[in-house]
């Protein structure tokens, strides 16, 4: 993680810690979903390239004046940077979690430990845990996978230089640029690219692609490489006027390409994964070559106070921002802003990055646990109010220990139940427990509807993704009556098909590999099951759309219309409250208009408005997904718009819309 310079004999370039508060401030806007920063996250390539530079630059310095690399050293001085605060943190979280947010327990002792292991970002991919999740809260570690990222390079990255700098070490003196090793630095960043942008899926959850060491280590090598042709040590003095301007044009060319992507893209963009990131790697090393240049006005320009103040502190800004922001009640993508409470935020973690640094990052950097240890002895005679500071330590401590051990695993994986009715149901990956408020149905939210009061349609198939979810799930409906497959009897089908999947869609999965929405209906048709559907389908295909997948949103919906073949179809339109991104609602406008449009191709095919008839109160806060009572009333307002689109009595509803 990013770090002050100026330790271990390397040459202090305070235009680098600027870089970093802008990298670190980029990331927090992202966090706080500020709308002129969707791409921020990309600070965290800033960051990897500036490490990149850096550690191979303190190597190549130790090698020059030694002739050897002190690994030992070096990795005892890493994690005397970067443990004492991430411990720290860890533990204040996990007990902030323990005492007052315990929603958030499943899944920290997974997150906790393999934070402290540095394997944060695997734990993310084995567990299908995505920095992206469309619709679950964000967790409060979630950004330490790219801690975990850093400190994987810092163990590898060395090795690796040492046996470059053995091969190399007839053709170079000490002291040296390496152009031939830069150039293999190069053609690693290449097969890294490369690897990333085979792995990228549009449509698809792509935490693999972003999240992996592999993936990611070009940002690293592109500061690796630059380090072994453009060393510290060896850019002083003045120079040429004109040599000057050309260093302050690249450096200020360099920072518009980093704002430019930061204000251009998101973490949906296609062109991220299929060579952004990489561009974003390299305009990072060209601000990093003149800021690290001591004749550089933009270098000067960057390391003024408050930028140098920020970036010297950024490892436990970056730290403390996503917990101070999760934990105190961030709005989850909607794409406002609160800017109240984000400046609230902000300070907060700044206030407490700014502690870290005073009271632990810099007495331990210096030798105060080893001092510490040698004034032991003398602890046993400490009294009255100097016991107070341990003694809360403890408490902290031990609060976070219980917090941890009690903490519930998160559920993984697809599991099926069948009812005894026949009625397959795929629960959804997460099942939603810690979004369930207090408030229940009232029994008029259970009232069968007006005349007609049922449907022609003995057998239903309910096809839906995970805004369906609620609608079969005994934690949001404990009431059988409430759920979906009751509400389908209440009108009148003698058998239900109820398949619900989450995050899938027509076309994608929620993982490459699974079934998607059009395989499972065929399946179903295989299986003969025939009679009316329900299509609770779109929000995940309009997302996806939205993203770059091959299929438009009108052959999605012939896709599924053609398959079914002139059975009666009810299609569920959609709506949120999110206001940017794939799952803004002028995207699912655009989807609904499409749907419109497909009905009147096909006879068959009926429309439920549910986005006229959905209440803003019955959302949870990820603007996408519903209440208790929300989802008893789309289990009841889905049955009873079956009845109007297909009664027992008289001739199906005359227009595609039924309200």
């Amino acid at each position: 993680m990013p770090r002050p310079v100026g330790d271990d004999g390397q040459r202090y370039m305070p235009g680098l810690d600027g870089l970093r508060a802008i990298a670190v401030l980029a990331v927090i806007a992202f966090h706080l979903n500020a709308p002129w920063a969707p791409g921020g996250l990309l600070g965290v390539g800033m960051f990897f390239t500036l490490s990149g530079y850096l550690i191979t630059d303190l190597l190549l310095s130790s090698y020059a004046r030694t002739g050897r690399l002190p690994l030992r050293d070096f990795w005892a001085r890493r994690a005397r940077r970067l443990l004492p605060a991430l411990l720290v943190m860890l533990t204040l979280v996990s007990a902030w979690i323990t005492v007052a947010h315990r929603a958030a327990l499943p899944g920290l002792r997974g997150a906790v430990l393999s934070a402290v292991g540095f394997v944060g970002n695997w734990w993310l991919i084995v567990q299908n845990v995505s920095y992206f999740d469309r619709f679950a809260p964000p967790t409060p570690l979630g950004h330490l996978w790219s801690l975990a990222v850093e400190e994987q390079f810092y163990l590898v990255w060395p090795w690796v230089l040492l046996g470059a700098l053995w091969l190399a070490r007839r053709r170079h003196r000490r002291g040296q640029v390496y152009p031939g090793l830069a150039v293999a630095a190069f053609g690693l960043t290449a097969a890294s690219a490369v690897w990333m942008a085979l792995l990228y899926q549009p449509g698809f959850d792509n935490t693999r692609a972003y999240d992996g060491t592999d993936t990611r280590a070009f940002g690293f090598l592109v500061g690796a490489a630059l380090a072994l042709v453009w060393p510290s040590q060896r850019l002083n003095g003045p120079v040429a006027a004109g040599k000057r301007w050309a260093l302050d044009a690249a450096g200020a060319t360099g920072l518009a390409v980093i704002v430019a992507l930061i204000v251009g893209t998101d973490e949906y963009s296609p062109a991220l994964y299929r060579g952004g990131l990489v561009a974003l790697s390299v305009a990072t090393a060209v601000v990093v070559a003149v800021a690290a240049h001591p004749a550089s006005r933009v270098g000067r320009a960057l390391g003024s106070g408050p930028l140098r103040w920020l970036g010297v502190r950024s490892y436990g800004i970056y730290l403390w921002h996503l917990p101070v922001i999760v934990l105190t009640g961030a709005a989850i993508d909607t794409g406002r802003m609160d800017l109240p409470r984000a400046g609230l935020q902000i300070g907060a973690s700044i206030g407490l990055a700014a502690l870290s640094w005073r009271y632990v990052e810099q007495p331990i950097r210096h030798g105060a646990l080893g001092r510490l240890w040698r004034r032991r002895p003398r602890l046993a005679i400490i009294r009255g109010w100097a016991w107070t500071v341990p003694t809360a330590a403890v408490a902290v401590l031990s609060t976070s220990c219980v917090g941890l051990a009690d903490a519930p695993s998160p559920t993984s994986g697809a599991e099926s139940a069948s009812t005894s009715t026949g009625i397959t149901i795929t629960a959804p990956k997460t099942p939603p427990t810690t979004n369930v408020p207090s408030r229940r149905p009232t029994a008029n939210a259970r009232r069968p509807s007006a005349v007609p009061v049922t449907t022609s349609c003995a057998t239903v198939t309910h096809v839906g993704d995970s805004t369906s979810d609620g609608l079969v799930d005994p934690n949001y409906l404990p009431n059988p009556a409430d759920r979906i497959d009751a509400q389908y009897r209440r009108v009148g089908a003698t058998t239900e098909h109820i398949e619900i999947t989450g995050g899938t869609s027509i076309l994608e999965t929620a993982e490459p590999g699974e079934v998607n929405t059009y395989q499972v209906a065929s399946g179903l048709l295989g299986r003969g099951v025939r009679g009316c559907w329900v299509l609770a389908l779109g929000t995940n295909d309009t997302a996806d759309v939205f993203v770059g997948s091959a299929l438009d949103r009108v052959g999605r919906i012939d896709k599924m219309m053609t398959l079914l073949g002139g059975q009666p179809v009810l299609w569920v339109n959609v709506k949120t409250r999110v206001g940017a991104g794939p799952y803004a609602e002028a995207n699912m406008q655009a989807w609904n208009a499409a749907v419109l449009q497909a009905c009147a191709r096909y006879p068959s095919m009926r429309i439920y408005d549910w986005a006229s008839a959905v209440q803003d109160n019955w959302f949870i806060s990820d603007g996408i997904h519903y209440t208790s009572y929300g989802y008893a009333q789309r289990a009841r307002h889905i049955a009873d718009a079956l009845v109007h689109a297909f009664p027992a009595l008289g001739a199906p509803h005359p227009g595609c819309l039924v309200s």
